[in-house]
């Protein structure tokens, strides 16, 4: 269960960095997989209107803390 969970949490990380980017500026690779959530998932929030930066920072920051519970489970 550990390596699952830390690919999920590398992943989510790497989506909220590439939305962070591709909302200040162009995404130059990989934007069609990893900006689903920034291209896909904030438009159809509406409280999430006007906050979208703060939530691929948060998608990155829940990234991480994924990756860190996976590395303490014990194997």
């Amino acid at each position: 269960m550990r390596q699952p969970l830390q690919t999920a949490g590398f992943l989510l990380m790497l989506m909220g960095l590439s939305g962070a980017v591709d909302h200040l500026y162009v995404q130059p690779f990989m934007g069609a997989f990893l900006n689903v959530f920034n291209r896909v998932v904030i438009p159809r929030i509406d409280l999430l209107t006007g906050y979208e930066l703060y939530a691929n920072l948060s998608l990155a920051v829940l990234g991480f803390v994924v990756m860190v519970a996976g590395g303490r489970i014990p194997e």
